[in-house]
């Protein structure tokens, strides 16, 4: 197959490289094109991508391409991992909301908001030239907010799934303090993207969460930053992403004591790139680790092998369309649960009634997520008001005010009609 990657001059590139490597039996990748505006980056992100392939034997063909149209031209699959206006937005989405005593996030919050903004039409752009290319092509986004953009795509019509690592990287985790094999273990994963809580883990089908709390409650608490005590009192796990929500204000006053979180990952990312640059570097560095996303690799070429590939339909967790899952939602919002994933697309698997204290703040930001994709595709300042004063983290109207300012303030570049 031809997968094409839109943003491949990203560092996390030769974690989905060496994924694809290890895993030829579930995916037979014969060119793996890497598209991104910076030719500098793709040079070195290209070359140690090919290295990596070679050492581990596999046969597939490495390009580059500055061009989008060129990168997905017979496309089987593109997988989208875009940041537009890199590491400089990011740093700058983690300190303006700070202003209004708001958390600082490149998902979450206000700045959340502004990736949306950024991102929404520069994926449709993209998305119609694959169209335009192979109508039967697969679009797998994992550029964030994951939510908000696959719910632009799948409005659209295009063949799109969305994937995000905190599932897996669960699956991962629980295994190995269950020491099971992670094939033998499965979530009950419900939420939206980065909005989520592991309510069971099967083993074998049977539920060993309360083993879990029972023996390692305080090591689950210290990966997601929440106190053991909200762990004992929820018996489920939320993801970390829950902490600027259940810890909002203590998150503020740490955002604002300490550099951004994309300051230290743009020094990872020179890092990295030098060490790219290195002829002798054929496998992922060790340092690539500290720039996140974690089994990235493995949940890309799993999905990519149920879409497209030899794997059989199988269980994933994605983010897909609704379609009457969580009945207080609309059939249309995008949801991440486990999904059986074939050729045919992805269907959301039942879900039992998901409990009020989760069920309320799901649709509270379902709410937001509709205003932010309307912004997005329309524009304008109310619009982008409307949608902060929505958010369960702003919710009052001189707060949504200055933020709106704040946001459009840094962002004119990018949004034609601010």
């Amino acid at each position: 197959m031809r997968l094409a990657v839109i943003g491949g001059g990203s560092t996390y590139t030769p974690e989905l490289v060496d994924g694809i490597g290890r895993m030829a039996d579930r995916l037979d990748v014969g060119e793996l094109v890497l598209m991104d505006p910076s030719a500098d980056r793709l040079e070195l992100v290209g070359g140690v991508s090919r290295r990596i392939l070679a050492h581990l034997g596999h046969p597939g063909r490495v390009e580059t391409t500055t061009d989008v149209a060129a990168a997905v031209a017979d496309a089987d699959a593109v997988l989208l991992q875009l940041r537009v206006g890199g590491q400089a937005t990011r740093d700058a989405d983690e300190t303006w909301p700070l202003e209004c005593g708001c958390v600082g996030q490149e998902t979450t919050g206000a700045g959340g908001l502004a990736k949306a903004l950024r991102t929404v039409p520069v994926v449709l752009d993209i998305a119609e030239q694959v169209r335009a290319a192979n109508p039967d092509a697969w679009i797998i986004d994992f550029t964030n907010p994951v939510g908000i953009v696959t719910r632009a795509l799948l409005q659209e019509g295009h063949r799109a799934i969305g994937l995000c690592n905190v599932a897996i990287g669960f699956q991962r985790r629980f295994a190995a303090m269950l020491d099971v094999d992670p094939d033998r273990v499965e979530l009950d994963h419900v939420g939206l993207n980065h909005l989520t809580w592991e309510r069971e883990v099967l083993v074998d089908g049977v539920d060993a969460l309360p083993r879990l709390l029972a023996d390692r409650a305080a090591d689950i608490a210290a990966e997601i930053e929440l106190p053991v005590e909200v762990v004992d009192r929820l018996r489920c796990v939320p993801s970390y992403y829950l902490r600027y929500f259940y810890a909002h204000d203590e998150v503020v006053r740490e955002l604002r004591s300490e550099p951004s979180r994309a300051s230290a990952v743009a020094a990872i990312e020179r890092r990295l790139l030098d060490l790219y640059a290195d002829p002798s570097v054929v496998t992922k560095p060790a340092e690539l680790e500290q720039r996140g996303g974690a089994y990235y690799s493995e949940a890309a070429v799993e999905l990519l092998g149920s879409v497209v590939g030899a794997d059989a339909a199988a269980t994933r967790v994605v983010n897909v369309a609704n379609q009457g899952t969580l009945p207080f939602l609309p059939d249309d919002h995008v949801i991440e649960v486990r999904a059986t994933v074939s050729p045919d697309g992805a269907q959301p698997l039942p879900v039992r009634p998901v409990e009020p204290l989760y069920a309320g703040l799901i649709g509270h930001v379902a709410a937001y997520e509709r205003l932010a994709l309307e912004a997005a595709l329309r524009g304008g300042r109310d619009r982008v008001f409307a949608a902060l004063l929505a958010h369960p983290l702003v919710g009052q109207v001189d707060r949504a005010e200055r933020l709106t300012d704040l946001l459009l303030a840094h962002n004119r570049e990018f949004l034609a009609w601010a």
